[in-house]
């Protein structure tokens, strides 16, 4: 079986309003053609396409659709005085932080060229910043009910995010994604509860080893993507 075709874009660092929707219009064209396909012979249909984004954000915090707004911890007129935009989106979790030095990554992937299962989706996405993380002697880790990939993830006090995961399918076409913090500021993640989460912290691979360069990283978790979700990349 030959493997899917993905095409990959390094947005640069972009507003998150105008990256959502960027990915919003090829998801809403993946969902088009399909139903489009529906209606040909087998031997008529177009293949569907598949997107993976790069990109760093403008300071911005957004809210999940299954989120609370109370883990906003300042009020959304002192958000504009510091520069930080707020977003009610439709992925999953709550409310998380996206800025500069931050690897945010958007699969835009019809499923049904992979395979139909959201769970394994999720587990490979972590796999790959787990992938990563060990080129640096890290044990990225998982934590059963809670998405997202942790260092010291057994440990009560010292657990912490490292990349965090919130996702929205339709019809099998996925959005939204990560945020693998690199050499991020994590200052305003004072400013929510991150992810809803009160009793763990959240951390930057700078902070972590020495000599961390953003640009090789991206490459790093571009490659791990392909080799875990096992599919070519054009871009």
């Amino acid at each position: 079986m030959n493997k899917p075709i993905v095409q990959f874009q390094d947005l640069g660092r972009i507003r998150y309003k105008e990256a959502w929707d960027y990915q919003t219009s090829l998801h809403q064209g993946i969902i088009a053609q399909k139903l489009e396909n529906r209606k040909k012979p087998e031997e008529e249909r177009v293949p569907t396409a598949n997107h993976l984004l790069f990109c760093e954000h403008d300071p911005v915090f957004t809210l999940g659709k299954s989120g609370h707004e109370s883990n906003l911890l300042i009020s959304r007129d002192l958000l504009s005085s510091k520069g930080i935009d707020f977003h009610e989106i439709n992925r999953g979790g709550d409310i998380t932080y996206h800025g500069p030095g931050q690897l945010t990554g958007y699969p835009i992937f019809d499923l049904e060229n992979f395979f139909t299962d959201i769970g394994k989706y999720l587990r490979l996405m972590e796999a790959s910043i787990i992938q990563v993380l060990a080129l640096y002697g890290l044990q990225g880790e998982r934590i059963d009910g809670l998405t997202g990939v942790w260092l010291d993830a057994q440990h009560p006090t010292k657990a912490r995010k490292i990349a965090a995961i919130g996702v929205h399918s339709s019809r099998w076409v996925t959005m939204h994604g990560f945020g693998f913090n690199i050499t991020a500021d994590l200052s305003p993640f004072s400013l929510i509860v991150p992810c809803g989460i009160r009793d763990k912290g959240v951390t930057s691979l700078h902070l972590e080893v020495d000599g961390v360069d953003f640009e090789t990283v991206k490459n790093q978790v571009r490659a791990a993507f392909a080799e875990q979700y096992n599919f070519e990349e054009r871009g």
